[in-house]
């Protein structure tokens, strides 16, 4: 070691340090610094979110409303009503069915049982936003033109009477909001996983 820092002050034996300038005597190895792992891009991540079957995939989403929307044009036909019931859950699970497999065709994804419960579960909340949106609009108008309408159908008539008891009403609109739930979300969700199943022996 130096008896002299390059300032010109004399150091004291093992000194790290001049004591006047402050300059190091003894030469410190550099530890190497770990290497940094690069952080995904966030586009990347935002791609993968996008592949996942949720009301946040847009192809997913506009898939389960077509397939939600045919459903309701094909029940929408009057029939006797043994034939509209069975065509009800025919039509919905189909159309889980049909949202497995046109978002298949359009993606190419591959798609668990889970996926196709999922996206025939999207198509049901669409069917029942739609019915809501439908009972909604027949009870309003039942309501506005209650008077052009009584006297001419007894089943009218009847609602009518119902809707005076707001009870009454209350309680039978809460208990047709369950079934329509259980019923459209249910059927979807069968039809999708059931069209996985299909696609994956046709594969």
């Amino acid at each position: 070691m130096p008896e002299y820092c390059t300032c010109g002050a004399k150091l004291p034996e093992d000194a790290r340090f001049c004591h006047k300038c402050g300059k190091p005597q003894f030469e410190y190895p550099v530890a190497d610094s770990e290497p940094e792992v690069p952080l995904p891009a966030p586009a990347a991540a935002a791609a993968a979110n996008s592949d996942e079957i949720s009301f946040h995939n847009r192809i997913a989403v506009r898939v389960s409303f077509l397939a939600a929307l045919l459903a309701f044009l094909v029940t929408a036909f009057p029939l006797p009503p043994f034939i509209t019931v069975i065509r009800l859950l025919v039509c919905f699970v189909a159309a889980g069915f049909l949202a497995v497999y046109i978002y298949k065709r359009r993606t190419g994804q591959t798609i668990t049982i889970r996926g196709g419960a999922r996206l025939g579960w999207m198509t049901g909340i669409f069917s029942f936003t739609i019915a809501t949106v439908l009972v909604a609009g027949t009870v309003l108008s039942l309501s506005a033109f209650r008077e052009q309408l009584a006297g001419k159908n007894p089943e009218v008539d009847q609602f009518i009477r119902m809707m005076d008891d707001r009870a009454t009403m209350a309680g039978v609109l809460l208990m047709v909001l369950i079934i329509l739930f259980v019923l459209y979300t249910l059927l979807p969700m069968v039809g999708g996983m059931l069209c996985v199943k299909v696609l994956e022996k046709d594969g």
